[in-house]
This record gives structure tokens, sequence and C-alpha cells, in this order.
């Protein structure tokens, strides 16, 4: 098995807020997809779409991966997500802080080293696809 996880997340609302779908693509290091997922969270901001990207994918690794691995390193096209993550910019919105403390203490479940990247859209198009697939199978 892979010591190391590779999670591509992606979420979007048409119209902002508006109805809302979250992506995520998790592959091992030898690049085999484990899982992919698109999923409608209902009405929500393109943030709160990012966020719950990253709360769906966490789960789905402590549910699924059983065996110890050295890190997971995520990878988003979303720099204010990526950034407040980081610790680097600060989260003003109420709800947003919500969802970064459920991140965290996930991260705390799943006990071992994540890491936050920023991509640009074009190298995370397949969490990206999912998201619109979801979305696009709503008729939104």
């Amino acid at each position: 098995m892979s010591k190391n996880l590779f999670v591509f997340t992606d979420g979007g609302a048409r119209g902002n807020p508006g109805p809302a779908a979250i992506g995520f693509v998790v592959k091992d290091s030898h690049g085999k997809v484990l899982v992919k997922l698109g999923k409608f969270i209902g009405r929500a901001t393109n943030n709160v779409a990012e966020y719950q990207a990253v709360i769906e994918a966490l789960k789905w690794i402590k549910a699924n991966i059983q065996y110890s691995i050295f890190n997971i390193q995520f990878f988003l096209d979303s720099k204010l997500v990526v950034n407040q993550l980081n610790g680097r910019y600060k989260i003003k919105n109420i709800k947003l802080k919500g969802l970064i403390i459920k991140i965290k203490e996930l991260e705390k479940k799943i006990k071992t080293q994540i890491f936050y990247y920023f991509i640009p859209r074009s190298k995370n198009h397949h969490a990206d696809f999912l998201v619109n697939q979801v979305l696009d199978e709503k008729n939104f």
C-alpha cells in the first residue's frame, strides 16, 4: 500500500450562494485512483462548498484508509481556502470558522501530517469535473 495520499478537492455553486456541489479524488503514491466522488450539498456559497469538499474527503479517508500513511497532500484551486487552512489568512465568516473547526477535528482523528496546496484550476480538472457533472445532472 502507498504511504502517501494525494487528494484533489473542489467545490462550486451556481450563483453565490446557489445550488452547490463538491468533488474529490483520492490517489495513492502511484497515481492509482482510490475514490472519486461528486455530491450535491444544497444551497451554499463557493467558499462553503470548497470547505465541504475537504471535509468530505477527510471523512472518506478516516473511514476507508486502514493503514499507516506518512502524509496527505490536498490540492485545491481556491487560494483563499488554502491560505485559511494553512493559517495565513484570518477567517472572519462565522460559518467558515465552524467548517475549519470540523476540518481540524478530523485532522486530529486521522493522526498524520496533512498539507494544503494551491494549484491552478487546470491542474484540478478531475475534481472540478465532478462538481460540474453533479450540478449539470441536477439541471442547475
